[in-house]
């Protein structure tokens, strides 16, 4: 281990606590929490210290014992198959938890593709989820991560879009087909897209053409 590495990039040694297959290839990935976060917020992970970490959104509650990430595994990607692989006790470096990404109680729509769900799931898990309405966007039915508990919470505001397959029970088509069938969109809510740059791009200027102000849009981008 290099400590000018650990300093460079502001890491210390974590030992994993769970790291659960939630679909397949899709995992949530924890260690034990210590000290505050704000939901929305992201973290460096690696799982060699003489590595570049990689950035996730924290997906846990501010109350949870552990802090989690929600990854799916990158074919000939660098990490994430190593993390795939861990079991509790494993090591891994991990940075504090950062970023600005966050919302408040005013009305807004949250909006997320894929594994771009967890930091909203982080808001909601900590209660906060006030005036919000979430739009998940996937390709088949079991990549609604979390879906139980959201439709729990959010009952009628959890709004799912499966673009490849036609399930009779969710919205068919992507969250852009949906937000085109809509008649109207409220200028004065905030909107907070989470996912792949090209969804952020395409469901921005969507948002933009149908009135709302570029100032109310919020993103975090997936690389």
């Amino acid at each position: 281990m290099q400590l000018t590495n650990l300093n460079k990039y502001e890491l210390k040694p974590v030992l994993i606590t769970g790291n659960e297959e939630i679909s397949p290839n899709v995992f949530v990935f924890s260690w034990k929490r210590e000290g505050i976060f704000s939901p929305g917020q992201v973290i460096k992970i690696t799982a060699d210290p003489n590595e570049p970490p990689r950035i996730y959104s924290i997906c846990s509650g501010i109350n949870d014992e552990n802090l989690s990430v929600l990854f799916n595994v990158k074919p000939g990607g660098e990490l994430t198959p190593k993390l795939a692989m861990m079991k509790p006790g494993d090591k891994i470096y991990v940075s504090a938890p950062y970023g600005s990404f966050s919302s408040d109680d005013s009305p807004a729509t949250w909006i997320a593709t894929g594994t771009g769900i967890a930091p909203f799931y982080s808001m909601i898990r900590s209660g906060r989820y006030k005036n919000k309405k979430l739009i998940h966007g996937v390709s088949y039915a079991n990549q609604f991560y979390f879906e139980e508990f959201l439709e729990k919470v959010l009952d009628e505001n959890y709004i799912r879009c499966c673009s490849r397959a036609e399930t009779g029970v969710h919205f068919h088509g992507r969250i852009t087909d949906y937000l085109i069938g809509l008649n109207k969109l409220s200028r004065e809510d905030k909107y907070y897209l989470c996912g792949q740059a090209l969804m952020v791009v395409e469901v921005r200027d969507l948002l933009i053409r149908k009135g709302v102000p570029y100032g109310q849009i919020y993103a975090e981008i997936y690389f």
